[in-house]
């Protein structure tokens, strides 16, 4: 199975964050750069997948500046097989946007399966894994903590408000989206 884990970089949750004379951003020549938590949990859930098939094969797929470099390192040092860098210096915060960059190399991968985090901790829109899926024609299960695979299935287990869940199968090999909140 090829699994995609899509990866950010956001500002730590320990930075400074001085805004710039502009007002629109940050001055991210200050800010100091982490893994966005959410991801790693999918990077983790991916790891685990593979494990349990015995085969496969897991690509960090991230996207932003050359700064980005730092997670690409990290996800592969957690055992992911390669990466895939989508250089881009300009600031596109839109969810959308980023998901039609992400889709074009998505498409050409061929990816069983795309696993991304609930949610950036810096914009924390939660909607470019589910835009991806409807992009790329896929099934998308969001909201998820944990998977199962059960023969030619994945159960998903989603966590919805006031502490309630709700399970999910979708057939594989079909490409899958999955939202991996916590673990």
């Amino acid at each position: 199975m090829k699994i995609a884990v899509l990866v950010k970089q956001v500002p730590g949750s320990e930075s400074s964050l001085p805004i710039k004379d502009d007002q629109k951003w940050i001055d991210e020549s200050v800010a100091s750069y982490v893994m966005n938590p959410p991801d790693n949990y999918a990077i983790e859930e991916a790891l685990l997948i593979k494990e349990k098939l015995g085969e496969g094969e897991v690509v960090i797929v991230s996207k932003g500046p050359e700064r980005i470099q730092k997670v690409i390192r990290e996800g592969l040092a957690k055992g992911a097989d390669r990466a895939i860098h989508l250089k881009e210096d300009t600031m596109i915060t839109d969810p959308l946007s980023i998901a039609k960059s992400f889709s074009k190399v998505l498409k050409s991968e061929n990816f069983d399966l795309i696993l991304s985090g609930l949610q950036s901790d810096d914009l924390g829109h939660g909607q470019t894994g589910i835009i991806i899926g409807e992009l790329l024609n896929m099934s998308t299960g969001s909201l998820a903590v944990s998977t199962k695979l059960d023969g030619n299935q994945i159960a998903i287990k989603q966590e919805l408000e006031a502490g309630f869940f709700l399970n999910v199968r979708m057939t594989l090999p079909a490409s899958i989206t999955i939202q991996s909140g916590l673990n």
